[in-house]
């Protein structure tokens, strides 16, 4: 894999980047060494300068050599993927690992955030700007402690703000010493680039004037001469300088007004793209449309055809090879991704006709992926599909918008929402998954089967965050279409959701004879993912009142997910099942079952499940008399409740054990020593919390 360029960028998973790439970093010492000073003594520092500068690779070398300044961690958070700022706090929040469960994500956020002492980095947020202003507002605010680090091509405008403005690199004197001109910022990157694709590059006497005309030529910005770079691989030095001579007096079209050097990227672009074949051309435009990146078997199925005849695999190489695309490995291959700048290049490039063809082409494909990708179904792929909707989100967002903004797609779009709730529930995405739906549902209102579906679906993550108000009359709307209809596949749906709403409402009898009634439904119509899922809720929520019939509805649940290899299920299982056995006093078989939920869900980073599998191992703490343990153990599961912003007393499986498990801790140990375990196991991070919880 070639070095990542020295500017905007996007990234699956920001923190590693940056840890993974400080090595390849180039400069920027006067820039590093001003804004720690600023972060030292102001809360927020936004990095402000023209695309492809280099903001985003700076913020990442900042964000690294201050990770070991804050207790709570360091964050980075990439915007570049939102198409629309209704979604900016959840995709903050989701950022932290905060599962979405209550219905004002802000609130959720800046509550978490009060305490910690971290910085928070928002990745290109001039897209979004009214957005982030108003976040980034309340978060200082209400959280003291926390710093952040802003990239944008504008300031916020936001109280406080500090502003660093990124230069481009500095560029020689061509008539200067060798030496000297290869210390050059701009030198040094090139120089890097450069070695990638002709090994053994160097500055030298011989070559550093001509590097250093270059480097000047691209006024010093990081991405345009990373684009020269990779032309080496088929042209000499000279041939090179040549080829920039002719294109950088091309002026950029309807563009005359524009600043020089965005003048300078803008012709290095149509530099790179002149120099692509026509082939290489269309795919590029075509893959701007994938704002999460996209692998070979998705390019060739949306992008290839209609004027593309050669091999996508091919032209995707070439790409690679020209800069255009980003190579990145993840678990099951290669994913190819654009830097911004050059994505929304390639979306200009993209005619009127084939970009009508292209949308709908996407939108019918992340339709039929969503739609076969249900992560409620017991297969033994269950978790590959979790994770690839996980890298996918960004290309389903997109999907959604689109379709909801394209003539003749609302179907797609309500068909869509409706079916993403399997992976908005176990993901806690629930505000964005109520988000598309509520927009499907407002542009698709005629009576029908996947209406009738969103309806429920939204009902049932409505009342997952407490909003009855919102949920109830979503319920009846379904309730009305499934019995006008005699929908058999759609009743036991309605029925399970009305179950849940008995439970929320305190009628535990009548929750736990609708969610029974659901159960035979969905047999009935052999509905094998429905059962699962009405088995859960009854184990859980049936623990309690009736904890014989709980545990056998969980050993049903955990034998049909081992049956059909499904380990997503197998942990909600183990947990159901355990809290069980924890009420029929089977404390070996709970400890056992829970364990092993905990260690897995810990391994998936599912923390709505860990948080009460380690809730449960207080309690089973305390009954074998290891009362500081409990007690810290509780604490860790403290922390995480606030994390998924709920409480062990909001639900009715959890909250008088809970209660039993804080007075007795307390009892023995006293005030003092049951608080300061208490504080000791909330403060510490997950991976701790969850090897003392699970150890022996």
């Amino acid at each position: 894999m070639r070095p990542v360029a020295d500017g905007d960028q996007t990234r699956s998973d920001p923190a590693k980047e940056a840890s993974r790439e400080a090595s390849s970093f180039v400069g920027r010492r006067r820039e590093l060494a001003a804004a720690r000073k600023i972060l030292s003594r102001g809360r927020l520092l936004t990095l402000t300068g023209t695309g492809g500068v280099g903001k985003t690779r700076l913020a990442l070398r900042i964000a690294d050599s201050l990770r070991g300044a804050y207790k709570d961690g360091v964050h980075v958070i990439e915007l570049s993927l939102l198409e629309t700022g209704d979604l900016l706090v959840p995709t903050v929040a989701a950022g932290m690992g905060l599962r979405d469960e209550g219905p004002d994500a802000t609130a959720l956020l800046v509550d978490y955030l009060s305490d910690k002492r971290m910085l928070l980095v928002l990745d290109n947020c001039e897209h979004l700007l009214q957005d982030c202003a108003r976040l980034v507002d309340r978060i200082l605010r209400g959280a003291p402690r926390v710093r952040i680090l802003v990239t944008s091509r504008q300031i916020l405008g936001v109280y406080g703000e500090q502003v660093l403005a990124v230069p481009s690199l500095a560029v020689p004197d061509p008539a200067g010493p060798p030496r000297e001109i290869a210390r050059h910022d701009s030198v040094r990157l090139f120089a890097d680039r450069a070695a990638s694709v002709w090994p053994g590059f160097a500055v030298d006497a011989r070559n550093a004037e001509s590097v250093a005309r270059l480097a000047q030529r691209l006024e010093g910005i990081p991405l345009a001469i990373e684009l020269a770079a990779v032309r080496l691989r088929t042209l000499r030095l000279d041939g090179l300088m040549r080829e920039l001579d002719d294109f950088l007096e091309v002026p950029a079209p309807g563009r005359a007004v524009t600043l020089p050097r965005h003048r300078t990227l803008r012709a290095t672009m149509d530099w790179s793209y002149r120099l692509c074949s026509p082939a290489e051309q269309r795919l590029w435009a075509r893959l701007s449309l994938f704002p999460g990146g996209v692998d070979l078997d998705t390019a060739e199925a949306v992008c290839g055809g209609d004027g593309i005849a050669a091999e996508v695999f091919d032209l995707i190489a070439g790409l690679v090879d020209k800069s255009v695309l980003v190579g990145e490995r993840c678990d099951d291959g290669m994913r190819y991704r654009m830097l911004e700048c050059i994505r929304a290049y390639g979306g200009e490039r993209l005619q009127p006709d084939e970009d009508r063809a292209m949308r709908r082409r996407y939108v019918r494909h992340y339709h039929a992926l969503v739609g076969g990708n249900r992560v409620d179904e017991l297969v033994p792929e269950q978790l590959d599909r979790y994770r690839l909707l996980q890298r996918e989100q960004p290309n389903v967002r997109a999907a959604l918008e689109l379709a909801l903004s394209e003539p003749g797609m609302g179907a797609a779009a309500l068909e869509t929402a409706g079916t993403m709730w399997s992976f908005s529930l176990p993901s806690g995405s629930l505000t964005e998954g109520r988000y598309w739906l509520e927009r499907s549902l407002e542009r698709s209102p005629e009576p029908c089967a996947a209406r009738a579906t969103a309806l429920w679906v939204d009902s049932m993550l409505a009342l997952r965050q407490g909003d009855v108000a919102s949920a109830m009359p979503r319920l009846a709307e379904s309730q009305a279409f499934a019995a006008d209809t005699g929908d058999e596949r759609l009743l036991p749906y309605v029925v399970r959701i009305a179950g849940i709403a008995a439970y929320v409402a305190g009628d535990a009898r009548r929750g736990l004879e609708l969610l029974e009634e659901s159960i035979a439904l969905h047999r009935a119509v052999d509905d094998t993912a429905g059962v699962a899922l009405d088995l859960y809720f009854a184990a859980t929520y049936g623990s309690v009142h009736a904890p014989e019939r709980a545990a056998a509805l969980g050993e049903e649940l955990l034998a049909l997910c081992e049956a059909r290899r499904a380990a997503l299920s197998r942990g909600y299982a183990q947990l159901s099942l355990g809290i069980a056995a924890w009420s029929l006093d089977d404390r070996e078989r709970a400890e056992s079952l829970v364990r092993e939920a905990a260690a897995f869900t810990a391994q998936i980073n599912d923390r709505w499940c860990l948080t009460q599998c380690l809730e449960v191992l207080a309690w089973i703490a305390c009954a074998g008399g290891e009362h500081a343990r409990a007690a810290w153990v509780l604490g860790a599961a403290h922390a995480l409740w606030q994390a998924v912003d709920s409480s062990p007393t909001r639900l009715w499986y959890h909250a008088t054990w809970h209660e039993r498990c804080v007075e007795q801790s307390r009892q023995v140990l006293g005030d003092r020593d049951f608080t300061t375990a208490f504080r000791d196991g909330a403060r510490h991070g997950l991976d701790r919390a969850v090897i003392h919880a699970i150890s022996a």
